[in-house]
């Protein structure tokens, strides 16, 4: 570490324990992280840096004398308006990668097989939001409006390219989906760091996956998925205007093109089908040339297909709708069907072998895959839809308008409206069903904390109770988000009846007695509906970076969804892991070289970078690392969710790589953090061995029911929020860096039991 620089702050006595913190989704600033007025940065930069207190003034230390540093990330997950409108149209692309870290525990032939799977419904994603902007640009606003002069009336920003030839409309307005998707690249491109710089030494992770996360990221392999996928989203654009133009004769320059189009989205899914070759983690020049030659060849030939239809004097077909769209986007659900089900029958041949858990363990790649689908038919569905309605004026004919959109979507945005409903109406059951039960065992665990409470605090134990059945609602949210996928999943099935000419009203209709009129009226709301979720995830996604108390419920997804590198999407909104774990590695190995022990202290979110970064420190370095952690998800969150990297093993393994110097403190008011490895309860023993069972140390909260006599109103319920004030923390705090000063080895007695406040 001769090359590492010193901190801009100077350098602490030799000796020192330093208690870094790292803060969770709430992202507070670096005064309230440290809870010092005066702070200044010592290292990194606005969005990812280190902070102490100011020198000069009083009170710069932590309990037991430690020195406090502050670690903030919050920026590098969130920033600008344009990343957090790129977090709500990339959602289904961010969900599809997501889904792929939650595959079951397996190795060999069927983890490939998953990979494979979600890596091609990936694809069929981008080829999806490809065909929503063909549908806008060349089906609508090209075909359709600029042949009717109803239309065109009053429109003098299109009128202009009304009276030209078809050929020329779309080749002209072809351009608005190639832009779309240099749009799309971008963002997924988006901000480059200078990642050697915040690589810390070579690690050795062994076995444990988790240690992946911050390495992968930014190298080649997301690369190379971006050619492919640019090259399979033309090569999309391009099989549109052939199909079209097929329609009225193919001439033997469209059969040319087609073959050329048809080898080049072959190539496409073979090569993301084939990850150990595209996985590779090192330039390899032979195939990082392969992909930007595929990438080039699809620009090419989308240049090629732009003038032949443009040029080609041969008459077009007379329609209602843009020839070989509507079978196009059918046959795209009919793949993405076909995907989803291969997928659901992988995995659950995979669970057999699962021990432990809950029942859904290892079902998050096909729930999430089929959610990510969902989302992206139900947006996809409402762009064109709604700018079907506008080009018609807001009539009531959109239902049967000439501008309307194929009869896929508006399956596609019926069936999304009953799923949200049958998904509402089975959460609301699920409420009431299990109310009962978490209630009793609230109201077990009060009776526990509070057997002497006088009468006078009756109120205050019910709003605790309340408090502690929500929390406990968190384990219902996998039923929730299996039977939702499964809705979303028959709903993408049933969008294909498009192919059979079928309008929803007329089937419903005939099948169940619904008005026609009434199942036009619902799928108006369907379209409500999905454009208000926009709305509401623009929002909350601009709230989520500015409001801590909303950033407290909304950030926690947006950070876990771009916690993970993208193995499977590479237009997913930037991996924030790819900086902060090596960032944190670095200034841990920069530390512990000068002689002075770190104690990590991770609140929420901040725990799950910890334990990544200590599966990534170099041997010897965590000899002076200890660990504290708060409002942890790994074990209820993380654990469940993403079985294949987070499990006891792994978790195990942190502990070991840090002498088990680790203390982990939660409540059971928190929704979100838990237990780790032994959920006790304070004077019983643990349920696991030591030195893994004394690493849990449950907290009571609130720490009194009663209002004190310094006070007007109760202690309050802290819940998920973080604790760094509770005296409680100051004594895990104390007793760790003792152990560090000490250098207590493993299993040397000092876990000790929590004492009673």
């Amino acid at each position: 570490m001769a090359d590492t620089p010193q901190p801009r702050g100077g350098p602490s006595a030799t000796g020192d324990v330093i208690e870094l913190r790292v803060h969770g989704v709430s992202g507070a600033s670096a005064r309230q992280i440290l809870d010092r007025p005066h702070t200044h940065q010592v290292a990194g930069d606005r969005s990812g840096g280190f902070h102490r207190p100011r020198p000069g003034y009083p009170d710069t230390r932590g309990a037991g004398g430690v020195v406090l540093e502050a670690y903030r990330w919050s920026d590098l997950p969130s920033g600008t308006a344009v990343r957090t409108l790129s977090l709500v149209f990339l959602l289904p692309f961010m969900l599809c990668n997501v889904a792929l870290w939650m595959r079951p525990a397996s190795h060999g032939t069927g983890a490939a097989v998953v990979k494979a799977l979600c890596r091609t419904l990936a694809l069929t994603l981008t080829a999806l939001y490809v065909l929503s902007i063909v549908g806008v640009a060349l089906d609508q606003v090209a075909w359709k409006c600029m042949s009717l002069p109803s239309c065109l009336s009053g429109r003098s920003w299109m009128s202009w390219l009304g009276g030209r030839p078809a050929g020329l409309r779309l080749a002209v307005l072809a351009l608005v989906p190639a832009a779309a998707v240099g749009l799309v690249w971008w963002l997924g491109a988006g901000r480059r760091w200078d990642f050697p710089a915040f690589q810390g030494p070579t690690t050795i992770s062994g076995t444990h996956q988790l240690s992946a996360v911050g390495q992968w990221d930014a190298a080649p392999p997301v690369q190379r998925l971006r050619e492919i996928h640019v090259a399979a989203a033309l090569a999309t654009l391009d099989l549109s205007l052939l199909a079209a133009r097929a329609g009225g004769g193919a001439s033997a320059s469209t059969v040319v093109l087609g073959v050329a189009t048809a080898a080049v989205l072959t190539t496409c899914v073979a090569l993301v089908c084939a990850h150990p070759v595209i996985d590779q983690p090192k330039r390899f020049a032979t195939l990082d040339r392969a992909t930007r030659v595929l990438r080039t060849v699809a620009c090419a030939l989308t240049a090629l297909v732009l003038v032949a239809v443009a040029a080609d004097p041969a008459p077009w077909p007379s329609g209602n709708g843009l020839p070989g769209y509507a079978v196009l986007v059918t046959w795209l659900f009919v793949a993405q069907t076909v995907l989803l089900v291969a997928l659901w029958a992988v995995v659950l041949r995979q669970r057999r072998g699962l021990r432990g858990g809950t029942k859904l363990r290892g079902l998050g790649a096909p729930v999430l895959g089929a959610v990510a689908t969902g989302v992206a038919v139900a947006f996809s569905a409402e762009l064109v839809y709604r700018v079907g309605d506008l080009l018609d004026r807001g009539t009531p004919t959109v239902h049967r308008s000439p501008i309307g959109p194929p009869l896929a979507y508006k399956w596609a945005i019926v069936v999304f409206f009953l799923a949200v409903l049958a998904a509402l109406v089975f959460a609301a059951v699920v409420v009431l069903v299990s109310r009962p039960g978490r209630r009793r065992a609230a109201e077990a665990t009060v009776a526990r904390d509070f057997p002497d409470a006088p009468p006078e605090a009756a109120p205050r134990l019910r709003q605790v109770e309340k408090t502690i059945a929500r929390a406990r609602f968190t384990e219902r949210l996998e039923l929730l988000a299996v039977v939702y996928a499964l809705l979303a999943g028959l709903g993408l099935a049933s969008s294909t009846v498009g192919l059979l000419e079928l309008y929803p009203a007329d089937v419903i209709e005939r099948w169940t007695g619904v008005p026609a009129a009434l199942v036009n009226f619902g799928t108006a709301t369907g379209s409500y509906v999905i454009a208000a979720l926009v709305l509401a995830l623009v929002v909350a996604g601009i709230f989520a970076y500015r409001t801590a108390e909303f950033r407290r419920y909304v950030g926690v997804l947006w950070d876990l969804g771009t916690f993970w590198p993208r193995v499977a999407h590479p237009f997913a909104p930037r991996c924030y892991a790819e900086r902060a774990v090596p960032e944190l590695t670095r200034r841990i190995c920069h530390l512990t070289s000068r002689g002075d022990g770190v104690l990590l202290t991770g609140h929420s979110h901040g725990s799950v970078l910890l334990a990544a970064t200590v599966l990534q420190l170099p041997p010897g370095v965590g000899d002076r690392v200890a660990l504290l952690t708060y409002g942890s998800p790994l074990r209820r969150l993380y654990a469940r969710l993403f079985p294949a990297y987070v499990d006891d093993e792994v978790l195990r393994e942190v502990g070991r790589r840090v002498g088990w110097r680790w203390l982990n403190l939660w409540r059971d008011t928190d929704p979100i953090g838990s237990w780790i490895f032994s959920g006790h309860r304070p004077g019983r023993p643990p349920t696991v061995a030591s030195p893994a069972g004394a690493v849990d140390r449950r907290l009571r909260d609130p720490w009194d029911v009663v209002v004190p006599p310094s006070d007007t109103v109760a202690p309050p319920v802290v819940g998920h929020w973080p604790g760094e004030s509770d005296p409680r923390f100051d004594d895990a705090v104390r007793e760790l860096a003792e152990r560090l000063r000490r250098g207590s080895p493993p299993g040397s007695g000092q876990e000790g039991t929590q004492r009673p406040r």
